[in-house]
């Protein structure tokens, strides 16, 4: 336990992480993979490059030094983390080798500002809160390890099947290269794969989310190929699986993992909202959904720019004939003109707060969303406009967590 005045230390230092917090997480990454390089074989490279990593732990820093002397206010967000982590592979003994670097990355940002003292009383804050992280990452291992088809670490599964979805999205039909049980999982969690791709130095892990229903000899992921541009560049995972993998190619998984979870128990009417390549999860809860709970209502809603790259439509459109339960809302950003002459789509544009409440007119309802981050903060916006409550409000992001608070001129993408 910290005594109260270390607690008022670090207390005292969260007004200079609010300003200086990217600042320092960005030079710790630097000094992390400087000192420790071999930690390029677990973080996501992509995620460095585009600050989305220095950005979201510079979050987490501050949420923690804010919440130090009342740590169970962030274990919500500490148990996310931690899924993310036990699907990584994050061990016990790499918590002093970031503890180290990240003292030294305050120390070296904030110079003589950051006394002895302020020094120490982060070192004994940085012990608790990664104990937290090893305690809870503990259990998940465990449990992901007994559970019924479990494993630890990686497990080699070959490419039964690859199917090409749209022009952009392709699943990967995946099961276990002993022919043993697969470990159950629940509708929005997601699987690690593990790449190593020629000519590359480190090894690539990358989650996709699992985009079939469980209780299956087999695990669906679908990736989208991302192909960059000037702004951000390409997927080397996502391009390596188009381009390379093909079938009875192996890749190694870790079991599922993530706290974007549908709910089975509640019996309201719940709608799935997805754009782009964030359907993958709504898939999963969807085809659960219709199997499971044949009374529940369920509004499954995509958005995308087209019909060539909307994936899964015929066989979600088939689905959706079969469970009067289930009803589908396509809204298209940039509809072709065959879209048009053949009406493919409900809505041209943007989902609105209109037409949500317009389709849905059950104000009891869930809402699950998942899509790029312009998408889910316009998604979000909306539905917080209805009024729905934020515990009826579920979401997942693609990669490090971020914020969902609407930004000015914020361009408007699936």
């Amino acid at each position: 336990m910290l005594s109260e005045q270390m607690i008022r230390i670090i207390k005292s230092t969260v007004p200079v992480l609010e300003v200086h917090g990217t600042a320092i997480t960005k030079r710790f990454y630097q000094m992390l993979f400087t000192n420790h390089p071999e930690l390029l074989n677990v973080f996501n490279h992509a995620n460095q490059k585009q600050g989305k990593q220095p950005t979201a732990l510079a979050n987490a820093v501050y949420a923690a030094a804010a919440n130090i002397d009342q740590l169970e206010n962030i274990l919500p967000a500490v148990k996310q983390i931690a899924h993310k982590h036990r699907s990584l592979g994050i061990t016990a003994e790499q918590y002093p080798i970031v503890g180290q670097n990240l003292l030294a990355a305050i120390k070296d940002v904030l110079g003589d500002a950051a006394t002895d003292e302020i020094i120490q009383a982060w070192s004994e804050a940085y012990g608790v809160i990664a104990q937290v992280f090893i305690d809870v990452e503990a259990e998940m291992y465990q449990a992901a390890e007994l559970a019924e088809g479990g494993w630890a670490g990686f497990r080699p599964f070959t490419v039964a099947r690859k199917v090409k979805e749209s022009e952009v999205i392709t699943s990967f039909y995946l099961v276990p290269q002993d022919g043993k049980a697969i470990s159950a999982f629940l509708p929005g969690q997601y699987v690690t794969v593990k790449v190593n791709i020629a000519g590359e130095e480190y090894t690539h892990l990358r989650q996709y989310s699992l985009s079939d229903k469980p209780g299956q000899s087999f695990y669906r992921i679908s990736v989208k190929r991302e192909e960059g541009d000037e702004h951000k560049p390409g997927g080397k995972v996502s391009q390596y699986l188009h381009n390379s993998i093909n079938e009875g190619d192996v890749l190694e998984l870790t079991a599922p993992a993530g706290d974007f979870t549908l709910d089975v128990e509640d019996e309201r009417p719940v709608v799935l909202i997805s754009g782009g390549v964030g359907l993958t999860p709504m898939v999963s809860m969807l085809n659960t959904l219709v199997e499971q709970t044949p009374e529940r209502k369920v509004y499954f809603i995509h958005a995308a720019r087209n019909s060539q790259v909307h994936a899964m439509k015929q066989a979600i459109t088939e689905l959706a004939k079969q469970h009067s339960q289930a009803s589908v809302h396509w809204c298209y950003s940039e509809p072709s003109s065959e879209d048009r002459m053949q009406q493919s789509y409900n809505k041209e544009g943007f989902i609105t707060a209109e037409w949500l409440k317009e389709i849905v007119p059950d104000q009891s309802a869930a809402y699950y969303f998942c899509g790029p981050v312009p998408f889910m903060k316009q998604i979000n916006q909306a539905l917080q406009s209805l009024g729905v409550p934020q515990n009826d409000i579920h979401y997942e992001f693609f990669g490090p967590k971020g914020s969902l608070e609407a930004e000015p001129a914020e361009a408007e993408t699936v």
